[in-house]
């Protein structure tokens, strides 16, 4: 059975970052997992994050980040409206979130997904029906 599962911009971050030894590995198998399921969900901030981080963090060309932002974007993207806004909010109150990653929880429910990849956010934590895994535990 195929799970909707949700990218977080560190997965996509170490993915492409050269000198993330064993983190690149793993963030690598599971976009290529993610990919060949078709389960692979992310949203508009991720692609944004992804694409700054790329440029402020890996030194990618403005063209060639752009390029790598773009191979993501063909993944399922989801976009927020002002109402998963004002329900991320309430994440945030309610689970002392940031405001950033409440909008990734929300943007993870929108998309319908059941796991939500991330090392920025609590492993095993359950928020309705998502579950949040760190892939990079343990490396």
């Amino acid at each position: 059975m195929t799970v909707r599962s949700f990218v977080d911009t560190n997965v996509l971050f170490y993915a492409e970052d050269l000198d993330a030894g064993a983190k690149r590995d793993r963030a690598q198998a599971l976009l290529r997992e993610l990919v060949v399921s078709k389960s692979a969900v992310l949203s508009l901030q991720v692609l944004r994050e992804f694409f700054a981080a790329s440029r402020a963090k890996l030194g990618l060309d403005a063209g060639e980040a752009k390029r790598r932002t773009e191979i993501y974007s063909r993944l399922e993207v989801v976009e927020l409206s002002l109402e998963d806004l004002m329900a991320a909010i309430d994440l945030h109150r309610l689970h002392q979130f940031s405001i950033w990653d409440a909008l990734i929880v929300r943007a993870a429910l929108i998309g319908r997904c059941r796991v939500l990849y991330s090392e920025d956010l609590q492993h095993g934590q359950r928020i309705d029906r998502l579950e949040i895994r760190n892939p990079f535990a343990g490396t």
